[in-house]
């Protein structure tokens, strides 16, 4: 299953749809400006929030925080020792982790679980310009908590390079 998001998805205030490969809008970002946080809502085509996303404002290192239903649902923070690439780590609500790691700004990285692959972020194969692609690979994968987790992980990343 393959989804495009667009680049620009990460403007405070803005809303995004990010749509299938078939060009159907799937999903909603709902940027949430005047905040004291980076702040953003997925959404279904019905406009239910699917996972509430915001930045920890309290923290040693910045982390981003996906909630479902009011409820946590990950944390997303850099790993300490990652040197040549960009590496990730999302640690679940139920203390499962899932590892991101390639590079970053430049959209081509991948989110494993277990050493399994779950979804890969890419720009290889499309054509428009300030476009990713995020092809979850398996089936029984959150299509939601994989592009959240995409989103982050550039938002992060961004935010460190221009620090």
């Amino acid at each position: 299953m393959r989804f495009l998001v667009y680049d620009r998805l990460l403007g405070f205030g803005d809303d995004y749809w990010i749509e299938d490969d078939r060009g159907t809008k799937v999903f909603l970002v709902d940027g949430k400006a005047l905040r004291l946080r980076d702040t953003w809502e997925l959404k279904d085509t019905q406009g239910r929030v699917l996972v509430d996303i915001h930045q920890k404002m309290l923290a040693l290192r910045d982390t981003m925080v996906l909630q479902r239903g009011g409820e946590p649902l990950a944390t997303i923070r850099r790993k300490r020792l990652s040197l040549l690439r960009n590496h990730y780590r999302v640690s679940l609500a139920d203390g499962n982790e899932l590892d991101v790691s390639g590079k970053v700004l430049d959209r081509e990285f991948a989110v494993e679980y277990d050493g399994e692959l779950l979804a890969v972020i890419s720009r290889r194969w499309l054509t428009v310009r300030d476009t990713y692609g995020v092809e979850v690979v398996r089936e029984d994968a959150d299509p939601a908590l994989l592009i959240a987790v995409a989103v982050c992980v550039i938002h992060l990343a961004e935010k460190e390079r221009e620090g």
